[in-house]
């Protein structure tokens, strides 16, 4: 079975200096892949690119066999199966919680304004929102309001779903809370690509992990091979100066 999203010798360069270095990475539909490595790495970059934000210099990008990488893509039509979480959480601050679930379905999909609304609810719902539905951003705990982030990406019904350090900015107090709505949409079964510091999270629910270095795919393993056993000196480095700071 082909991979729901196969990425070739992607590389990016900024200013003439490489970011991305021949990322080669199936991701199965399904799957949840978890990017690792030390900020600067390229973590972003490739998310950025997977959803078009960003050009790919060389190499292409398939999704579900299509290259959106191709110029002939439209870009917008690709995002439209892509939800994207970032670092803050760009929420509308004008905007009710709803109304901010609710405007990219209306907007860019053409749903009716009910059907979106009544989807919204179901979602805000399911993750313990539907009592923020009239409240204003600004009312929101940061944990709220990533949570929020990530069912507005859920009301376009993506096949993908990229979160970039979702947990980043947020107290940690309030990580468990963000972490827990992601493993939840892994039971649910959704493919999901995240950028995380997190390791313990990421050795807990990740199906694949890889690490990234200087723009390079360095290793690629099972979260058991990866922190374990990882073969390659570089991760190792990485992982204990992780676990060592953790300790402090």
């Amino acid at each position: 079975m082909s991979p729901l999203l196969r990425v070739e010798g992607l590389w990016k360069l900024y200013h003439g200096n490489p970011v991305l270095r021949g990322i080669d990475l199936d991701v199965n539909a399904h799957e949840v892949v978890c990017l690792i490595g030390a900020s600067g790495s390229g973590k972003s970059t490739l998310l950025r690119c997977v959803n078009l934000l960003e050009t790919a210099d060389d190499g292409a990008i398939f999704l579900e066999g299509e290259e959106i990488t191709d110029v002939r893509a439209d870009p917008d039509r690709v995002r439209r199966g892509i939800g994207m979480v970032f670092q803050a959480y760009n929420l509308f601050p004008h905007m009710t919680v709803l109304e901010n679930v609710t405007l990219a379905p209306v907007r860019v999909h053409g749903r009716p304004r009910a059907e979106a609304a009544e989807l919204g609810r179901e979602l805000l719902a399911r993750f313990g929102l539907l009592d923020k539905a009239g409240e204003y951003p600004d009312r929101l705990s940061g944990g709220q309001q990533q949570r929020v982030a990530i069912v507005r990406a859920l009301a376009v019904r993506p096949r993908l779903m990229l979160l970039d350090e979702v947990t980043s900015a947020l107290d940690p107090e309030l990580v468990l809370e963000v972490l827990g709505v992601i493993r939840e949409l892994k039971e649910s079964g959704m493919t999901m690509i995240l950028a995380t510091h997190e390791m313990g999270f990421a050795r807990d629910i990740a199906d694949t992990v890889c690490f990234l270095d200087g723009g390079v795919l360095l290793e690629k393993g099972t979260p058991e091979q990866i922190f374990t056993d990882p073969r390659e000196p570089r991760t190792r480095e990485f992982l204990r100066r992780v676990l060592d700071a953790r300790r402090l």
